[in-house]
């Protein structure tokens, strides 16, 4: 995958709140690695929070060994979508910073983690609960 420097963004609301976060992109075979924390309905990239004195991929060395299980190697800036945050209240947006990168080992669901999948754009789509961020990087990734 090529690094893309592309923003999506929703400018007619007003922010609130702004989430700065970062997220794994894992895309083979036309699906993405997703997974579903215990308090939300939507799938959303393996990441997370940028915790004050982290660099994005400080936080996503950590939220990746957190939440999957493995260790990150060679992460790449990908695309930075700002976007409405899903299950977070009206006027809260995310700024998702997604990098790709390899792991050794099979990923498995732990800390908040509740399960994990791989989706293609359509299944995930057919999903209740959606975050924009996530259909955003799916049109990049898969625009058929």
């Amino acid at each position: 995958m090529c690094p893309r420097l592309l923003v999506s963004v929703r400018k007619h609301e007003r922010v609130n709140s702004l989430i700065k976060a970062v997220g794994l992109v894992r895309f083979a075979n036309r699906r993405l690695l997703l997974v579903r924390s215990e308090d939300q309905e939507a799938f959303y990239l393996p990441g997370g929070t940028i915790e004050a004195g982290e660099t994005e991929q400080d936080a996503l060395h950590r939220e990746v060994a957190e939440e999957l299980g493995v260790v990150l190697r060679e992460p790449e800036f990908f695309a930075r979508y700002h976007n409405d945050a899903v299950g977070r209240g009206d006027g809260v947006e995310v700024d998702l910073a997604c990098y790709t990168g390899t792991f050794d080992g099979d990923p498995v669901a732990s800390a908040e983690i509740a399960e994990l999948g791989w989706f293609t754009r359509a299944e995930y789509a057919e999903h209740r609960v959606t975050a924009p961020a996530i259909l955003d990087l799916y049109a990049d990734l898969d625009p058929a």
